[in-house]
């Protein structure tokens, strides 16, 4: 996964996006992957202490810790609660680099602590963006800000010379994946600084995929067919992952500085 150590503040999230594989996790905990994911958020209220606590012991060797990986840490709940702002200051107290990975133009709230946190060990901020289109943003990610608002904050992250770039994930089969959509996200990207851009084709793990399939069969049933090919098991096959990532790939090449 490219990193060994991760720190969530929160579990569950109100964006709500339908493809979202910590929707799984909630079951973990007896509640429900679709509602209960979107709507049940648990606060880890002493999630700077334990982390503190954590960065201290002898044996800690400043690995990379990844922000964000099973919640939005920049979700709304964050501007009470302020657990994200002060874990990354945990990190930069301690020296140990971070990468966060968001879809909250929040983010920006907290640019001096990203510089502190850039000056003393390194930091990287993923910004996810799947499309540009309003009616499938919509459609597949109701609770997020616009495109557009994630756009500015990657445009105000790079000025503020923090290392920023777009996350194009997931490429979601039959709604995401045309040429022209990926083109405009990844076109988007480097007119607003983005200094880097990744991309990965959606995959569906047990708890995710029965919600994604309720979904398709409201919003999409003519994908369910597709869908029944491409996943018998949890990730799509490699060739699809393998074009996708070429024709990003080529983009990334066309629109520099994006790489």
């Amino acid at each position: 996964m490219g990193f060994r150590w991760s720190a969530n503040p929160y579990r569950g999230c109100v964006h709500g996006c339908h493809y979202c594989f910590a929707r799984r996790y909630h079951s973990y905990l007896d509640l429900d992957p679709s509602d209960d994911f979107t709507g049940v958020i648990l606060v880890k209220v002493n999630a700077v202490e334990v982390l503190r606590a954590e960065l201290r012991r002898p044996g800690w060797g400043r690995e990379m810790v990844a922000v964000g990986t099973a919640t939005d840490p920049y979700q709304p709940v964050e501007g009470r609660f302020r657990l994200t702002r002060g874990m990354l200051a945990a990190l930069a107290d301690a020296s140990t680099p971070a990468g966060v990975v968001t879809k909250g133009p929040m983010v920006i709230r907290d640019r001096d602590v990203l510089q502190a946190l850039r000056d003393r060990a390194g930091v990287t901020v993923c910004v996810s963006i799947t499309t540009l289109d309003r009616d499938r943003w919509r459609r597949l990610e109701p609770g997020t800000a616009p495109p557009g608002q994630r756009l500015r904050a990657v445009a105000a992250l790079a000025a503020a010379g923090i290392p920023v770039g777009v996350l194009l994930a997931p490429i979601v089969p039959g709604l995401t994946t045309d040429r022209a959509n990926l083109e405009a996200v990844v076109a988007a990207a480097a007119d607003h600084g983005a200094g880097f851009l990744g991309a990965r084709v959606l995959h569906l793990e047990p708890g995710v995929r029965e919600h994604f399939e309720q979904f398709l069969k409201e919003e999409a049933p003519d994908l369910l067919s597709l869908y029944a090919r491409l996943y018998p098991r949890a990730y799509a096959p490699a060739g699809v992952e393998r074009t996708r990532r070429e024709a990003v790939a080529e983009l990334r090449s066309r629109y520099c500085p994006v790489t």
